[in-house]
């Protein structure tokens, strides 16, 4: 029997703007159960980054009830919110959110930091492993200003994984990057859920979406349908079918050497 990692009940959020009430959510109930790959989706104003920061406790609700890991959110307090924030809960932006004085090194650090584990030769080890096992190892000294926006969300990742946090969000991971990094970044949270990590990913785009085991669509703040996929994209396919970068370059010179 599955367990289950999130649950919400009746979920609202409502935003003042000065004399003006904005609903935001509107009674969102929603299950997700350990090692699930679950997407959403809805268009702009829908409700999906507000709903992404109450599930990983950037926010919290006006009202209802909300479960993560057992845990009833609703009765913590700001420490407690960031302490389960950082042992639990890894994330992933659209626009990276690295600090560009530090390097690959230090940006995915930095949660070690704040949940102050001591320095020691294993700390050092757990680092370079999760670099290494999003492909950067020959680029750890490297500053984000000198990575493609590939290799700069490879380190957002793995700055999510540095705790071993039982769920990755992602709010739009591939909005910024072309059609085959996105596909590399993809087959990298496959091959996470494959390995135990529960998925949760915000999108606009269906494409991405249909990665994932199930989609979740927004309106208005409504919860308004959901869709098992039978049948995920396999990214790793993907990829063997799509040319390289370099390759569209080579392909373009060519058919146009003869042009006057």
């Amino acid at each position: 029997m599955k367990k289950e990692i999130i649950l919400t009940k009746e979920i609202t959020k409502i935003y003042k703007v000065g004399d003006i009430k904005v609903n935001a959510l509107r009674g969102i109930n929603l299950e997700i159960n350990e090692g699930e790959f679950v997407s959403i989706m809805g268009p702009s104003g829908s409700g999906k980054s507000t709903l992404m920061n109450i599930l990983g406790c950037l926010d919290k609700p006006t009202s209802g009830f909300y479960y993560l890991d057992g845990i009833n959110v609703m009765d913590l307090n700001d420490n407690q919110l960031a302490e389960i924030r950082n042992k639990k809960v890894g994330f992933v932006f659209q626009t990276f959110n690295l600090l560009p004085r530090l390097n690959i090194i230090g940006n995915v650090e930095l949660p070690l930091i704040y949940s102050r584990r001591e320095q020691s030769r294993a700390r050092k080890d757990l680092i370079n492993e999760v670099i290494n096992s999003v492909g950067l190892a020959d680029w750890i000294k490297h500053k984000p200003g000198e990575l493609s926006g590939g290799q700069r969300q490879r380190v957002a990742i793995a700055r999510a994984l540095i705790n071993n946090p039982a769920i990755i969000m992602a709010d739009e991971p591939t909005g910024n990057l072309d059609s085959r990094t996105g596909e590399e970044i993809m087959a990298i949270f496959q091959e996470l859920n494959r390995s135990g990590k529960t998925i949760i990913f915000v999108t606009h785009e269906i494409e991405i979406a249909r990665h994932s085991g199930r989609i979740i669509y927004l309106r208005d703040g409504i919860l308004c349908g959901e869709e098992l996929v039978k049948e995920p994209v396999d990214a790793c396919k993907m990829l063997e079918n799509m040319p390289k970068l370099e390759d569209k370059i080579n392909n373009f010179s060519n058919n146009n050497s003869n042009v006057i």
